[in-house]
């Protein structure tokens, strides 16, 4: 089922695995209906805030009881060293705007660091009833089947996927690096969600993934499906994917598209 024989990593993950599948309820089951009718006021900005507060508490009281000892990174302020050399990082709901919108692209993200290397990795889409998960070294799995990247295809025939920033300054950078890459590629996507992003690449959905601003919650589990599915990730030349940059492809197309990333300055304003 999990993938490892490494009894740590099978037990991170089905920890994991159960504590984003409680999450994803939550917040699938607690959205109000009218959510999304009055966006541009505050009272729907602040009812998917509670949520997401709610969502992290609840995901961060569960990995607690069954492992008090480790710590603790979130979007929404956890932040616990921890004394067991593990240390889970929180996505609660990834895609807020999306859930604010009632669009099924959102999703809980939770991964395991141990001794600072991402080790197991969650990712619940409940709105399309998909779980990613993945160990370090045991592959990647959508349920139980598992999943690959697609084989590389010519950059030019590569669908890509990236997202942009809520600040507008970087918003216009960035529409200004994807208008120059729509030549180069088959088309562009924005999905609205790093974590479905990096599992859609996982699973041979998308050809490629982009964005700058991204933070370790938004990248650490669906990283590790990622590259568990045969994706190579990154950033700038010889950097790991970070703030300034993240990037996931399949060999044959990830070299080409960050040399593009690197020409147009995706990693700056």
């Amino acid at each position: 089922m999990t993938g490892t024989s490494d009894p740590l990593r099978s037990e991170l993950l089905d920890l994991a695995l159960e504590a984003a599948r409680r999450a994803g309820e939550l917040l699938r089951d607690g959205r109000p209906a009218d959510l999304g009718v009055a966006a541009t006021k505050s009272s729907p900005i602040d009812v998917v805030t509670e949520m997401d507060i709610a969502a992290e508490k609840l995901i961060t009281g569960f990995l607690s009881e069954h492992r008090p000892d480790d710590g603790f990174l979130g979007e929404e302020g956890a932040s616990v060293a921890g004394a067991s050399g593990v240390r889970w990082v929180i996505d609660p709901l990834d895609g807020t705007v999306n859930y604010l919108y009632a669009l099924p692209t959102w999703a809980v993200s939770i991964a395991a660091e141990y001794r600072g290397e991402t080790v197991a990795g969650v990712i619940e889409i409940p709105m399309r009833g998909e779980t990613f998960r993945a160990v370090l070294g045991g592959g990647a799995y959508l349920g139980d089947q598992p999943v690959r990247c697609r084989p590389a295809a010519p950059l030019e025939q590569a669908l890509v996927s990236t997202g942009f920033n809520y600040v507008t300054a970087v918003r216009t950078h960035q529409a200004d690096v994807a208008q120059r890459l729509i030549p180069r590629l088959r088309d562009i996507r924005r999905g609205g969600s790093a974590a479905v992003d990096l599992c859609d690449v996982a699973a041979g959905r998308l050809d490629g993934y982009y964005e700058r601003g991204l933070n370790p919650w938004d990248l650490a589990a669906g990283d590790l499906i990622a590259r568990e599915a045969g994706a190579l990730t990154g950033g700038r030349p010889g950097s790991g994917p970070s703030y300034e940059l993240a990037v996931a492809a399949p060999p044959g197309v990830f070299e080409p598209l960050r040399e593009l990333l690197e020409e147009f300055g995706a990693w700056h304003d």
